[in-house]
């Protein structure tokens, strides 16, 4: 499971800067944070390490758990499209995706052999607007504890870009085909396109990453390097980040292809995996 443990125990000793994805990470099932898992993050900040959320959650959405390992840096959200300080409010990036695309992704997700699969989300000043509300949607806005607001036709949400665009399904083939017809549609340069979930396709402004946002927060926040940096997450929305810092930790719940670019597996989150990385690298 772990990979150049001597260079691990290097880079663990310069670590100032930790990262936490949400979903599969820090939360599982519960959709809480664990108390062991609080517990070690509290233990980091007691040794002078920074905690950081990195999530392709809603900003609002993502607050809470931001206020649970009583973070003091800024929150980033939507894959780090929109990076806002919470105690004082500043939105350090808002990037957003272009209403052309937009309604170009929108005619795609409408096709007639599409549209009954896919419940299409709109995310537009830290609000999810939606077609219709289907039974995805709801159990996503319970999960996420937002309210969405439906509005028959998407275009009429456009008066404002969104920050994301998501297309869940509970079919992963049917999401496994939309990312890759989309991807030979688009390329890096237009849109960054993701998987946070099996279930969900997600669109943000290209220069949108979680790699992106570590980075500025880092580096051109904190004064760091990546060398300071450890950050754990689950899934292909996490890659990026978890190549750019000097310790990237893949959960043991990670699609293969994600576990494969990390330098050490932790447990899965059912078991603390992100309490025992922790503890085996920072305290």
């Amino acid at each position: 499971m772990q990979k150049a443990s001597t260079d691990n125990q290097a880079a663990a000793k310069d670590i100032k800067l930790l990262v936490l994805d949400v979903d599969g990470t820090i939360a599982g099932h519960s959709n809480t944070i664990s108390e062991p898992v609080k517990q070690a993050i509290f233990a980091a900040q007691a040794r002078g390490i920074k905690v950081a959320i990195a999530t392709g959650r809603m900003y609002c959405s993502a607050l809470r758990f931001h206020q649970d390992i009583s973070s003091t840096l800024p929150l980033m959200a939507y894959q780090g499209a929109w990076i806002q300080d919470p105690i004082t409010q500043k939105i350090h990036r808002h990037w957003v995706v272009s209403r052309e695309i937009a309604y170009q992704l929108l005619d795609y997700f409408e096709q007639p052999e599409l549209r009954s699969l896919l419940s299409v989300h709109f995310y537009i000043n830290d609000q999810l607007y939606v077609r219709e509300l289907t039974r995805e949607t709801k159990i996503y806005a319970e999960r996420s504890g937002v309210i969405p607001i439906p509005v028959g036709d998407l275009r009429q949400a456009l008066t404002n870009e969104p920050t994301k665009i998501l297309a869940l399904s509970d079919d992963i083939d049917v999401i496994d085909k939309l990312l890759g017809n989309l991807r030979r549609q688009y390329t890096p340069a237009e849109l960054y396109m993701t998987t946070s979930v099996a279930t969900f396709f997600e669109a943000t402004n290209a220069s949108v990453n979680k790699g992106t946002a570590v980075r500025y927060l880092a580096e051109e926040l904190l004064g760091l390097q990546l060398a300071n940096v450890m950050a754990i997450g689950d899934n292909f929305n996490d890659v990026e980040m978890l190549e750019y810092v000097g310790l990237g930790v893949a959960m043991g719940n990670a699609p293969a292809g994600v576990q494969a670019i990390a330098k050490w597996v932790a447990p899965s989150v059912e078991e603390d995996g992100a309490a025992v990385a922790i503890k085996k690298f920072l305290l």
